[in-house]
């Protein structure tokens, strides 16, 4: 009885070791380290772009979002319409997915159902993808100008404002 025992608990124990003996096998991390920036670059970079853009008579909404496309930080000027807000997040999140500035996207997807229909992408002027070392890290949204080369000036200014920081921190 008590060999039944002990074979159990050895046949439960090789099962249970077996996805780690996989994951070994493959030389695939068991844990990935992720770069993210921190709250204070973030804020940093959206209120350099609204100083931009309030240095060219425009109020607007800036959205940084972090490298899965989540808001991290959303700032609208007093003026800026409410619909800046979704604008200048859908401009980020593009910028962040496709690693490009939503300016050279704009005449990429024409087709009646390419990427460019899904609900979280907007192909328009005023997207910048934050890098570090060469690695997304982010995005940065502007919207409420009267063009989207001004939008994208004003985010150029906010990642400008933490690009060399970002190359230069440790990790």
């Amino acid at each position: 009885m008590k060999n039944k025992g002990l074979k159990a608990i050895l046949l439960s124990a090789s099962v249970a070791l077996t996805p780690l003996a996989a994951a070994q096998e493959s030389d695939q991390p068991l844990l990935v380290e992720i770069r993210r920036m921190s709250m204070d670059v973030a804020l940093n970079i959206a209120k350099t772009a609204i100083d931009h853009c309030r240095e060219q008579g425009v109020q607007v909404a800036v959205t940084v979002v972090d490298r899965g496309g989540h808001p991290q930080v959303v700032l609208r000027d007093v003026l800026a319409m409410d619909l800046a807000l979704d604008v200048s997040y859908r401009k980020a999140y593009t910028a962040m997915t496709f690693t490009s500035a939503t300016s050279a996207l704009e005449d990429r997807f024409t087709g009646p159902f390419s990427v460019g229909k899904l609900d979280k992408v907007l192909l328009s002027a005023g997207g910048l993808p934050v890098q570090a070392s060469g690695e997304t890290i982010g995005g940065v949204g502007v919207s409420g100008a009267p063009s989207g080369q001004i939008d994208e000036s004003c985010a150029q200014a906010g990642v400008a404002a933490v690009e060399m920081d970002l190359e230069m921190a440790p990790f």
